[in-house]
């Protein structure tokens, strides 16, 4: 969960700061060790060497608990496989679930897998200190998932409007809502509304008067 990269400059300073740039950090980020302090030569270029140094950027508290936990739980279930970081998706930390049990892993209509990135939140909030949200993916789900629910967001729209009648979705998590609201939010012919609780939360689209 840890990223670490070797580099040289004129100066130990210099390879610092060519090291923070890559790795797009702060100092207070990193673990810096000193290879080489390197030296400058005779009259500054006979004989000198460059400065090596390896910086060590260390996974956050909260992502690295999210790994640690997401990893026990899967063993504990009995499912072989590999989790890997992603880039994050809406400023969320996203990890990819690589199986060959990735059907049993998704669930009916996802809720096997939305079971367990809540289970993993949960914990990874309690083991770090700190609070925070993770999504968890697995063969591309969450992206097939997100455009059927932009499909099916269209469409209802469009029934909402011909029949001048609001129309209900079926419960659904977080995330599945955020995406029907965004689909719909620039929409000139209907509005979108959560109503319920806890799990039985869902959405409903209303024709505009």
């Amino acid at each position: 969960m840890s990223t670490s990269i070797e580099q040289e400059g004129k100066t130990v300073q210099e390879a610092i700061d060519l090291a923070l740039e890559g790795l797009g950090v702060a100092r207070d980020e990193v673990k810096i060790e000193i290879l080489d302090e390197g030296n400058k030569g005779l009259f500054g270029m006979i004989g000198s060497k460059l400065a090596r140094i390896k910086v060590t950027k260390e996974a956050d508290p909260f992502k690295k608990a999210v790994f640690k936990i997401a990893n026990d739980l899967l063993n504990l279930m009995e499912v072989p496989c590999e989790i890997r970081e992603k880039d994050e998706e809406d400023g969320i930390p996203k990890f990819e679930i690589l199986s060959k049990d990735s059907a049993l892993l998704i669930g009916k209509r996802g809720q096997t897998l939305n079971a367990l990135q809540f289970l993993v939140n949960l914990l990874a909030v309690r083991e770090s200190g700190e609070g925070g949200r993770v999504l968890l993916d697995t063969e591309d789900y969450r992206a097939r998932r997100r455009d059927t629910l932009t499909d099916l967001a269209l469409k209802l729209a469009e029934k909402a409007k011909g029949l001048r009648k609001e129309v209900s979705l079926e419960p659904m998590s977080p995330y599945e809502r955020h995406i029907i609201h965004a689909a719909l939010q620039d929409n000139d012919y209907v509005i979108t509304k959560s109503i319920g609780q806890g799990e039985y939360r869902r959405i409903v689209i209303i024709p505009k008067r």
